[in-house]
This record gives structure tokens, C-alpha cells and sequence, in this order.
């Protein structure tokens, strides 16, 4: 069965309805990153509290709460987020994170934010044996690969997997996810979902007050 069709139908629930728009953060200077990822994650909670318990995720927690991300963390149900390091995010290009965390660019650091977020339970049992595209709540797909020896998202691999938190599933990578390493990953033939719709999700507004554009649906054949 493809990874698709195991989410057909999860992916049509919306991640947020409606948000109240956050006041606007003060620019600040990324958190120095951790130097390791070499501590396990445990579940503390939500997602949000668990993250911040494992004390290397910083800079991905700092980013959520400029970009009004931080409440659809921790109470919105059956999320799946792939949570980069903060030695993933210092990997960035130089001057990059620095760029995203101006407060003109918020919607673009909340764009990148919601790519590393799916609108379903994804655990690993649903990746391993299987490849395939999966749409996630900036509304571009992420590919996940379990056909070989490592569990992938995009060109990052998984190193840890299946953190249960109490709204959803969070799997720790060592890149910052993005489209265009999801477009350079060879193409599989697509799946066929059974339901003639794409994922369908919004995310609060960001702090410039413009919002992501949910994915529209697809027309039924």
C-alpha cells in the first residue's frame, strides 16, 4: 500500500481553522547551536514541551514562536513534524537563518517551517518499505523513503524516529527540509490517493499578518 493512500484520509483535516494574529517579535539573533544531535529525545508532553526538554532544538522552537507556529504545536492532534537540529540549522548557508529571522521575512520562515509539518500520524512503520511523496501543511510535498537501510526525508535522514508526543509524532532530522531537495530526489510513479483530493491546510498568520496558502484540492477524475 502506498504512503499516500495510508493518509488519504488524515490529509484533509485543516491544521488550524483560524488563528489570532501574534504580536509582532522583536528581531533577534539565532540561538547558538548545539554541537551534537547524539542525545536521544524523549516525550515530555506535547510537541512543543518535548522539544524543549531535549534542549537541541532551539532554533526550530525559536522560529515557531516568531512565526505564530508555537499553538499549533502544542494543540492541534495527529501532527507529524520532522524537527531539524540546531546543528541543522547552523549548516544552512552562511548568513541564511540570519536572513529568515528578520521580521520582513517571517512568511517566508513560516513557509519553511510548515514544510517540515504533516497534517497526519506518520510514524515509522508507514515509511519503512515504502517511498513516496506526502503533502505537508505549506502545501508541497515532502518525500519520505524507507526503501533503504535509513530512514529519509528529503536529502536528510531520519535519526530518530517515532518521539510520541501527546498531539503527535516527531522525528528528528539533520537537515532543514526543503522543496528543492524534494524535486532533486529521483521521481516515483505518484500514488493514488482514492479520495480525487489533495492535502487541504492553513497555518496562522505570520507576524508581517500575510498567511500560507493552503494547498487547494485536486479535481476529482
Amino acid at each position: 500500500m502506498s504512503l499516500q493512500k495510508i493518509l488519504a484520509v488524515a490529509a484533509t483535516v485543516t491544521v488550524m481553522a483560524e488563528a489570532a494574529q501574534a504580536q509582532t517579535p522583536g528581531a533577534a539573533p539565532p540561538v547558538a547551536p548545539t554541537t551534537a544531535a547524539s542525545t536521544a529525545v524523549k516525550p515530555a508532553g506535547d510537541i512543543v514541551t518535548t522539544v524543549q526538554g531535549a534542549g537541541q532544538f532551539k532554533t526550530f522552537l525559536k522560529a515557531a514562536e516568531a512565526t505564530n507556529l508555537t499553538g499549533v504545536l502544542k494543540t492541534n492532534k495527529n501532527l507529524t513534524v520532522f524537527a531539524p537540529t540546531d546543528a541543522a540549522f547552523a549548516a544552512l548557508p552562511a548568513g541564511e537563518l540570519e536572513r529568515l529571522m528578520l521580521p520582513e521575512n517571517r512568511q517566508q520562515l513560516q513557509q519553511l517551517l510548515t514544510y517540515h509539518i504533516v497534517n497526519a500520524p506518520v510514524d515509522s512503520s508507514k515509511i519503512k518499505g515504502k517511498k513516496g511523496p506526502v503533502p505537508t501543511v505549506a502545501g508541497t510535498n515532502l518525500v519520505l523513503d524507507g526503501s533503504g537501510d535509513a530512514l529519509m526525508a528529503n536529502n536528510a535522514t531520519i535519526v530518530q524516529a517515532d518521539v510520541q508526543a501527546t498531539n503527535g509524532t516527531l522525528h528528528v532530522v539533520d537537515k532543514v527540509l526543503s522543496p528543492t531537495a524534494a524535486a532533486a530526489t529521483p521521481p516515483t510513479a505518484a500514488a493514488d490517493t482514492g479520495t480525487g483530493t489533495a492535502a487541504s491546510a492553513t497555518a496562522p498568520a505570520a507576524s508581517n499578518g500575510e498567511k500560507v496558502g493552503a494547498r487547494p484540492a485536486a479535481k476529482g477524475n
